[in-house]
């Protein structure tokens, strides 16, 4: 593959990584509700099941927030550094 190749394929990788993580941000819950929001909204998860559902999908989401965003800095140093050291 030739250079403008790359930078094509990792500007394509980049917007994909860069939709995905936006979309994760956005699905995942807010980290705090005020008590006067929750009293209106009725919004309780006082079961366990519920508790414990809200915890393992949203350590999920960091997981995989964290990972993509990690390796969308890997594919950008990468797409900044290959033309530099291939001149």
């Amino acid at each position: 593959m030739t250079m403008p190749t790359l930078e094509i394929v990792g500007g394509i990788v980049l917007l994909i990584i860069s939709a995905l993580i936006i979309v994760l941000c956005l699905s995942q819950e807010q980290k705090s509700q005020d008590s006067m929001s929750a009293a209106l909204t009725g919004a309780s998860s006082d079961s366990f099941y519920g508790r414990n559902e809200g915890r393992t999908k949203e350590a999920i989401l960091n997981k995989i927030t964290r990972a993509l965003g990690i390796i969308m800095f890997i594919i950008v140093l990468a797409i900044n550094i290959i033309p530099i050291s291939s001149k």
